[in-house]
């Protein structure tokens, strides 16, 4: 008897340091990484941040909710405790079929990380951070692993951990985690710098199996997500780094203080990477080079992250904060140099909500991935100003110049089609060839389009700063009242 319990003590052990508890499903039972598929890999999808999953909603129906629980994080030193329910930004659920089953993977804030049955919303297992999980994870499969455990991958990120303050040692703040069983691989230490946050919002960028990533401490990271290649450093397994670039200069530390922290996540367009650094500027790396060599500044808080559009040109989300002018989002061409690539701005009013001045703080939707080459190129903006304004972002307004960020230099602005009173919001909308979904504290709305026509199909009151995920005639959304839900047409 006293040998079972101290083996029963092991085996607990081993699951409490490990993070994860699964279900009885063995690893021998699941798929391969070759038959697998990834329906939807990262946030917003691919590189290009411009994917949101296929299908089509005609309704809000609640199909099953899973409870996503609450957990405590700690705001400072000064400010304590904090207790939040369900998920939040970006918190957008990542698919995975196997088969003919579909699988979501979700963070929470109750700390963990989930595997969820897509069909019926049972739990496969859970992995405990340390904690709230806010942010979205990258899904990545290493074919050439013959640790099957170890050959599907998601790298997550949460806050820092509730046991640790901004000048704590280590602050391993990313993780990855087996795909199949819930178990940690590795960790990565996120250090202190001149940012005043050393948690991790964004989502990696996997490109030939090296993976590209901004951190909330400023730096951009470029690493292997192969735990073959991972050493140990600073008393745990990390992922090999090959480089590191700051994303602030030295200039920007007088104006925003601490406010240095990067939370978009990277976004790729030919041999560049382009990412909106909280400094104020957007940054292109150089695939080739290794370099930082594109440099467009702002000079606001930046937190949504770049969508690439079909023409080959970036959308900026700018906050209003620590700038003269309004928030808004800019077009802009890489090709040229930074200072003649602005196409248009599109600015909005300003609105205090919370901590936030005003701007747009979440990612804008497009339909280029939905439409047919000679379609209407649409944008969705979701302010903070409780309005949903759709744009063509192909299209200047004529006769219409507008103040920028600066207040100073004005600029074209794009053809407005309507704005849409969907409240207060900093969720990124879905706009597919024939639909529009967005999220606000207000609850979701759900409407139907057909050229400058938007009719609201349907409303759930639910607040929402997370980003949905669309497939088949499914919808699915964390929301903060504490739940995650599917939402469709109920038969």
């Amino acid at each position: 008897m006293a040998v079972k319990k101290i083996i029963l003590v092991v085996i607990l052990s081993v699951c409490l340091l490990s993070g994860y508890s699964q279900g009885s499903a063995s690893i021998e039972n699941y798929p391969s990484s070759d038959s697998i598929e990834f329906l939807i890999s990262t946030f917003r999808g691919n590189v290009g941040r411009n994917f949101y999953g296929n299908g089509t909603v005609d309704r809000l129906d609640v199909i099953w909710r899973f409870n996503l629980g609450e957990g405590i994080t700690v705001i400072s030193r000064k400010l304590g405790e904090r207790k939040w329910k369900g998920a939040g930004w970006t918190g957008q659920p990542l698919m995975v079929k196997e088969g003919v089953d579909t699988f979501l993977i979700q963070g929470a804030f109750d700390h963990h990380l989930y595997k969820i049955d897509a069909h019926n919303g049972a739990e496969i297992w859970k992995y405990k951070f340390d904690d709230v999980v806010k942010g979205t994870g990258t899904l990545w499969a290493n074919h050439n692993n013959a640790n099957k455990e170890e050959s599907v991958i998601i790298m997550q990120g949460s806050r820092l951990g509730t046991h640790h303050f901004l000048d704590t040692d280590y602050v391993p703040s990313y993780r990855a985690i087996s795909y199949f069983t819930g178990k940690e691989i590795w960790r990565m230490n996120s250090k202190l710098t001149h940012s005043y946050s050393r948690d991790v919002d964004a989502s990696s960028l996997i490109y030939r199996d090296t993976a590209y990533l901004g951190l909330e401490n400023g730096i951009f990271t470029v690493f292997s997500p192969n735990s073959a290649l991972a050493d140990s450093l600073d008393g745990m397994l990390q992922p090999a780094r090959y480089e590191n670039h700051l994303l602030y200069e030295m200039g920007d530390i007088k104006v925003h203080g601490g406010n240095l922290v990067t939370e978009s996540s990277p976004s790729m367009l030919g041999d560049r990477i382009y990412i909106a650094s909280g400094s104020g500027h957007v940054y292109g790396y150089n695939l080739l080079s290794r370099k930082i060599d594109w440099d467009f500044f702002i000079g606001s808080d930046m937190d949504g992250t770049i969508v690439i559009t079909s023409d080959s040109c970036l959308l900026v989300s700018v906050e209003k904060q620590y700038i003269e002018g309004k928030g808004g989002v800019f077009k802009l061409n890489p090709s040229k140099i930074p200072e003649e690539s602005v196409i248009w701005y599109f600015p909005v009013e300003d609105t205090a909500y919370s901590s936030w001045e005003g701007g747009v703080i979440g990612t804008v939707g497009i339909n280029d991935n939905y439409i047919e080459k000679t379609g209407e190129r649409l944008t969705a903006i979701s302010a903070l100003d409780g309005y949903t304004y759709i744009v063509r972002h192909t299209k200047i307004a004529d006769d219409i110049l507008v103040l920028g960020p600066s207040n100073q230099i004005r600029y074209n602005t794009p053809e407005l089609i309507c704005k849409l009173p969907t409240g207060t919001g900093i969720s990124s909308p879905i706009i597919t060839s024939d639909r529009l979904i967005v999220c606000s504290y207000d609850g979701i709305f759900l409407y139907s389009y057909e050229e400058e026509n938007f009719t609201l199909l349907d409303h759930l009151a639910v607040g929402v700063e997370a980003t949905p995920i669309i497939y088949g005639d499914r919808l699915f959304i964390a929301s903060r009242d504490g739940y995650l839900y599917c939402l469709g047409e109920k038969e």
